[in-house]
């Protein structure tokens, strides 16, 4: 390699990569610089590291020094490794003074001659990836083919699910629970059995097939609880704000557990409650009424709806509200970590302050529709 100075010191440097994927892990590389000679001086090394937008974990490369030695300007290779030899030969012959005297007199190394440089891998790539894989390894556990695997799929009882069992690769026993929970929801399996496929129509046949049996069901619901309440001597209200909104709201409540177990974030278990709340109350009760706003207007009849005890309940709602957002909000701190999750006695603290909420939510509210204390 030409020089640009003659009297300059070559260093060689090895580049050891290390690769898990390669089926040769140790590939060198040998690099020459030119430095002056100087204590003062220093030069920087440029690496090139090439993104091949591939998901990687860590990648480490040495940098060695070797030894150093004076070159000519117009040195090719060839004649470079020529006079080492001979610089070698010519030490080998002298006696021993002769030649310690002469490596005094050499360029000598420091005291660290070898760098370990990691290149760590993405983070935010890694995770990109990994919900990736889980949407996909999901899609492939829920997805369906045919009615006939939904069918079989629900007459038949299943063991729970268990992470341990799996890593062991032993096929998990129903228990005594899981039989129990079986015959108490095989009707609702079947039922649902008969939504068409996932593979069908990408999937739009599941979703909107899916969407009208909810809203049939929650109708059906929503009568068997006022005849339910009819019968024992409850109040509309109340029986509105303990059965129909708990039956309602239990879909809501495990599809809330499944968006936090397999989401890294808190954002979709949350914006669910909040969602479906705003889509009961929005969408629900916002398209009721107008239609019929609209058919009495139709047949010039004018339509109002007696609020009864609608402005105490919103009203407690809103309090409850307000205090439950800054729980969540006080949970950020760092001693717990978030919304979701933490250490176990903010977890078990939390739960107790939400569901003593919802009771005295429907404490307050029974309460107020007896006429035990005074509403609005």
């Amino acid at each position: 390699m030409p020089v640009g100075k003659p009297n300059a010191a070559l260093f060689c440097f090895l580049l050891v990569f290390y690769c898990p994927a390669c089926p040769f892990p140790h590939c060198s590389l040998s690099s020459l610089f030119l430095s002056s000679f100087f204590p003062f001086l220093s030069k920087i090394i440029k690496v090139r590291v090439i993104d091949d937008e591939e998901y990687e974990k860590n990648k480490t490369f040495y940098l060695e020094i070797s030894g150093p030695r004076l070159v000519g300007s117009n040195d090719t290779k060839e004649e470079q490794l020529k006079e080492v030899e001979e610089d070698e030969e010519a030490l080998a012959g002298k006696d021993e003074d002769d030649q310690r005297v002469a490596d005094m007199g050499r360029p000598m190394l420091g005291d660290h001659v070898k760098l370990e440089v990691i290149i760590e891998e993405s983070y935010e790539f890694k995770n990109t990836v990994d919900k990736l894989i889980k949407k996909t390894n999901l899609a492939l556990l829920v997805g369906t083919n045919s009615w006939r695997d939904q069918f079989i799929e629900a007459i038949t009882v299943s063991a729970g699910e268990d992470d341990d069992d799996d890593e062991c690769g032993e096929e998990k026993l129903p228990s005594c629970f899981d039989y129990v929970m079986h015959f108490l929801t095989v009707f609702w399996k079947v039922l649902f059995a008969f939504v068409p496929p996932t593979d069908y129509w990408n999937g739009w046949a599941c979703f909107v097939v899916s969407i009208c049996m909810i809203g049939l069901l929650t109708a059906v619901i929503g009568d068997l609880a006022s005849h339910f309440g009819c019968t024992v001597g409850l109040k509309d209200s109340v029986t509105a704000v303990v059965f129909v909104a708990l039956g309602t709201s239990v879909p809501d409540t495990f599809a809330s557990k499944v968006a936090a177990t397999q989401d890294q974030y808190a954002d979709a278990s949350i914006g669910n409650v909040t969602g479906s709340n705003a889509v009961n109350v929005f969408l629900g009760i916002g398209v009721a009424w107008s239609i019929a706003a609209i058919y009495h207007n139709s047949r010039g009849e004018e339509f109002r709806v007696d609020p009864g005890q609608l402005a105490f309940s919103v009203t407690l709602f809103t309090i409850f509200a307000f205090i439950a957002v800054g729980t969540l909000m006080y949970r950020r701190r760092p001693d717990i970590g978030g919304e979701l999750g933490g250490p176990r006695t903010a977890k078990v603290l939390t739960t107790m302050l939400f569901f003593s909420l919802w009771l005295l939510y429907i404490l307050f509210s029974s309460l107020e529709a007896y006429c035990h204390i005074k509403g609005f």
